[in-house]
């Protein structure tokens, strides 16, 4: 079969292996450059691609085989766990999105929230193995970002505040719990190991292996232990940091009325036997 010959100067440079290795690049380099590289490295580049895909799906199905006692296999988690339905499709919308996709990604993201009642927004950052129990009513905003390793439950929003174009959503550590019904507003960071307890409205930072409690959320700090409550699934074992200081400002009143009855009865030692008597009848009715 003989080659057209509008072709013969291509077969000629790609027949001609003298011509690569010369010192005067052709305008045909390029493409050719591109299309062998293509050629030949382009089936592993999207075997590499679909071996990383299936890598991120096992490691988050095994994580719902970790946090949820109620999870009998891989496979039941894959076809019957909305969290990772809303996950996959993520991924999908996440990839148009960061290819300038914008509408097909929104779509998607739509389709996902209707299929699952998830809402995750094309733009947010997630990263590996997170973990959405039940997950209904959950929003993720654009700007977010959840570190590996994350556990959310339902009803929690990743909520922005103002109208800025830019960053205005919260980025979450590695090893970070929220409870159910959580919010969290701002552009600002949860750190690595934190945990936001079940109804908590958080509005500023919070530190590393630390629990946020109430509204507005509180900071509870964790010395001497490393926490890993992700792990735990661990939701009510929360200090109330306000009952906290209602105790120790009880505990400091005592003492300041001690304080002041013992210089009441230096300067009054005729009340001395009226205290006494005062004291024994307090006794007396504790006993009782």
């Amino acid at each position: 079969m003989q080659m057209p010959s509008g072709l013969a100067p291509l077969s000629a440079l790609l027949s001609d292996k003298k011509e690569w290795n010369r010192d005067i690049l052709s305008p045909l380099d390029p493409i050719v450059g591109q299309g062998v590289f293509f050629y030949t490295l382009g089936p592993k580049i999207l075997a590499y691609e679909r071996y990383i895909t299936l890598s991120i799906l096992s490691e988050t199905l095994g994580a719902y085989q970790a946090r949820d006692p109620a999870a009998r296999s891989k496979l039941e988690v894959f076809l019957l766990y909305p969290g990772v339905h809303a996950t996959i499709y993520h991924r999908i919308a996440h990839g148009l999105w960061t290819r300038n996709l914008r509408f097909f990604a929104r779509a998607v993201s739509q389709w996902s929230r209707f299929w699952t009642g998830i809402e995750i927004h094309p733009g947010a950052k997630i990263g590996r193995r997170l973990v959405i129990d039940h997950g209904s009513g959950i929003v993720i905003g654009e700007t977010s970002e959840i570190g590996d390793d994350c556990l959310l439950y339902h009803g929690v929003t990743l909520g922005g505040t103002g109208k800025d174009q830019g960053k205005r959503h919260p980025t979450l550590g590695n090893n970070v719990l929220v409870g159910n019904g959580a919010r969290i507003l701002g552009p600002f960071k949860v750190g690595d190991n934190a945990r936001i307890a079940a109804g908590s409205v958080v509005l500023s930072e919070v530190p590393p292996d630390s629990t946020a409690v109430g509204v507005p959320a509180q900071i509870v700090r964790v010395h001497g232990q490393e926490p890993h409550y992700a792990d735990d699934v661990d939701q009510i074992n929360v200090e109330n940091p306000l009952l906290e200081k209602m105790a120790a400002m009880s505990s400091r009143l005592e003492f300041l009325e001690k304080l002041i009855d013992e210089h009441y009865l230096r300067e009054n030692p005729q009340d001395d036997h009226r205290q006494a008597v005062r004291d024994a009848k307090n006794k007396g009715e504790n006993k009782l």
